[in-house]
């Protein structure tokens, strides 16, 4: 049984506003996605890294595994429209690459932060239960909306968790799942985990945590930058 990651790196961050994708950007003297791909290169439990990029930086995105020496890439791939599609991309990628007992790790390209311990954590459960997601409970209160202007119907808070990425799933369980997304034409998940709740599968959570935060707009990248001088004991304990 081998650990295998998929590093989502398709979208084009334009939220963000700037002129290459969000993934690419530099903070602290590495791009956001070689941070991220670092968190699991640092992890002995991991066997192998496939980055699904986006489409026109695939040999950008080579040259800086060789730039900064990320040895634990050995595919890059082209990513699609969606992140369903990049998703399942790299999960039809492993096909004959890998074993229905491995586990496949997905994450966020834009999720930087990462410590060990959440990885080793998210592991365990998954070996135990066949899949995990770093989730968090949600202390906020929810009020439900159908157009995102007003709302009138609270959410029992105590019945949400809050779903992150890194995800790991058993390869043998996760393949026809993806498999028979595609026999029914369905473009309708976002994460993994919507597949495998859509098909009548349980998502088991492993400890998350709040300053997982995934670069989405200008102001994530100034506190990405603040975060990383942490320590990882300090971002997250179990």
């Amino acid at each position: 049984m081998k650990n295998f990651v998929v590093v989502l790196a398709g979208g084009t961050g334009s939220r963000v506003g700037c002129a290459i994708p969000k993934q690419f950007l530099i903070v602290n003297e590495k791009p956001i996605i070689v941070h991220s791909i670092l968190n699991f290169q640092n992890n002995d439990e991991i066997e192998a890294v496939l980055v699904v990029c986006i489409s026109g930086w695939v040999d950008y995105m080579k040259a800086l595994v060789a730039e900064y020496n990320l040895t634990k890439v050995k595919w890059v791939i082209e990513g699609g429209e969606t992140g369903y599609e990049s998703t399942r991309n790299g999960i039809l990628y492993f096909k004959d690459k890998i074993d229905d007992e491995d586990f496949v790790i997905i994450h966020d390209a834009a999720r930087p932060i990462l410590p060990q311990k959440a990885i080793d954590e998210m592991l365990r459960v998954a070996y135990e239960k066949g899949n995990a997601s770093l989730a968090i409970p949600c202390y906020e209160t929810v009020i439900y909306t159908q157009d995102q202007l007003s709302g009138n119907k609270q959410l029992d808070r105590n019945s949400i968790m809050r779903v992150q990425t890194p995800q790991a799933y058993r390869y043998g369980f996760l393949l026809p799942l993806y498999e028979r997304a595609e026999s029914e034409n369905r473009r309708d998940f976002v994460y993994a985990n919507l597949v495998v709740i859509s098909y009548g599968g349980t998502l088991y959570f492993s400890k998350g945590f709040t300053n997982n935060i995934k670069v989405t707009t200008q102001e994530d990248i100034a506190l990405c930058a603040a975060l990383m001088k942490f320590k990882e004991d300090e971002l997250f304990n179990l």
